[in-house]
């Protein structure tokens, strides 16, 4: 195996390694930062997994409690999505 004899510094040399450094703190700086991300959507999806299990839970006590104007507000909004999907299919 062949060994570069090693010579003083170059400017050059000095440039690659201040390069080098420069590079390995930019890609850490990402890492870390690729990291964070990946732990807020963690926490926001936690947070919409919990608000949904709330929501649901809530919309089921209200149906139990009741049922007869649960009925009725689901019959309404069938009722104005049926003839907002008829207006917007009739032609011209």
């Amino acid at each position: 195996m062949l060994f570069r004899k090693q010579s003083p510094s170059s400017p050059v040399d000095a440039v690659a390694d201040a390069a080098a450094r420069q590079f390995e703190r930019a890609g850490e700086r990402a890492s870390a930062l690729t990291q964070r991300g990946i732990e807020a959507v963690r926490d926001h999806s936690q947070q919409l997994r919990d608000r949904t299990a709330r929501a649901s839970d809530h919309t089921v006590r209200y149906i139990r409690h009741e049922p007869v104007k649960s009925v009725l507000v689901a019959a309404a909004a069938g009722a104005v999505l049926v003839a907002l999907l008829g207006l917007l299919r009739r032609p011209g």
